[in-house]
């Protein structure tokens, strides 16, 4: 048959209903023929687009399998096969061109990437500034005449009013805040511990004060005003230990009462904890140890066990 022909029996094909392809698949199989594989390739990927007829149009059909059946067609012309297998491959090559050339993707239709866009509004053409005065944007391009808008300095800080007195400093403030006050403290945890244990830097047999963990390295300069004890790692914590911090969390506590030690949470202002750390530079700078403090806080009181102890001023001197 010619050429118009195939095509008007092509888009019959690509018209048909499911049970229709179904008796055409069954039709093939019949035969008994083994060239006709392709065939049922074919027929196949037409009952797909069969089932998405009421989804979507021709010209998307031709879109969606233009490529696998243009392939399969070629590859069927290339293989030596009856006369109903190149006859079927060339009548689907040459309907799909026809299809493929008239067809187009809708707006609203399938994604794919002859269809990708940014949506629509969310791409600006830059604006040109500064390429002279027939732009309508050249010589102050758009910044007009001096001042700080034309500078092209950043904005101001946030609250600034040109000179003037700003609203947040014009208006008195009232109230406190404890904030400053805060005693904070320096994280350790138990992983972390068994790990500096087991390398030996830390002697369990012995108590470990605060001084001891500054000077293993456990914890860095920032120790602030303490060191917290947390529980992360309990699983793997295995030491007896007798330990002294500044904080400890209830599971941290939990564990190395387990195990047999004892945890204690000491109490040092500011200057005797740094007694404690470095009594070095107190030598350093001339000067004798400070006493430890005689009594808590009130704001402190039953937060810690007891209050920490430091070298006596006459041993020291």
């Amino acid at each position: 048959t010619d050429a118009p022909k195939r095509k008007q029996n092509l888009i019959k094909l690509f018209s048909l209903v499911p049970d229709q392809i179904t008796d055409l698949k069954r039709l093939v199989l019949a035969s008994q023929d083994g060239q006709n594989s392709v065939l049922v390739k074919h027929v196949q990927m037409i009952s797909y687009l069969s089932r998405c007829r009421s989804q979507v149009t021709d010209g998307l059909r031709g879109a969606l399998l233009s490529e696998r059946l243009q392939t399969a067609a070629l590859s069927a012309l290339n293989v030596n096969q009856q006369a109903i297998g190149r006859g079927f491959a060339t009548s689907v090559f040459t309907g799909l061109k026809g299809i493929t050339a008239r067809g187009k993707v809708p707006d609203a239709g399938l994604l794919a990437l002859n269809s990708l866009k940014p949506n629509p509004g969310s791409k600006h053409t830059p604006k040109r500034v500064g390429r002279g005065i027939g732009s309508g944007r050249g010589k102050t391009s758009c910044r007009g005449h001096k001042g700080q808008s034309a500078r092209g300095t950043t904005a101001p800080r946030l609250g600034f009013e040109g000179g003037q007195t700003g609203l947040m400093q014009a208006i008195p403030r009232r109230g406190f805040s404890n904030k400053k006050f805060a005693l904070i403290y320096r994280e350790l945890n138990l992983a972390k511990l068994q790990s500096w244990i087991t390398q030996g830097r830390l002697d369990a047999d012995k108590p470990i004060t605060l001084k001891e963990l500054r000077d293993s390295g456990i914890i860095n300069k920032r120790w602030n005003t303490g060191v917290k004890l947390l529980g992360k790692g309990a699983d793997d914590f295995t030491s007896k230990i007798n330990i002294q911090v500044s904080k400890v969390s209830e599971s941290a506590r939990e564990v190395i009462e387990k195990q047999g030690g004892t945890v204690e949470t000491v109490y040092y202002n500011g200057l005797g904890l740094r007694a404690l750390m470095r009594p070095d530079w107190f030598a350093k700078q001339g000067r004798l140890l400070p006493r430890a403090v005689q009594q808590m806080p009130p704001k402190h009181a039953g937060k810690f066990d007891r209050i920490g102890t430091l070298l006596s001023t006459h041993a020291q001197s």
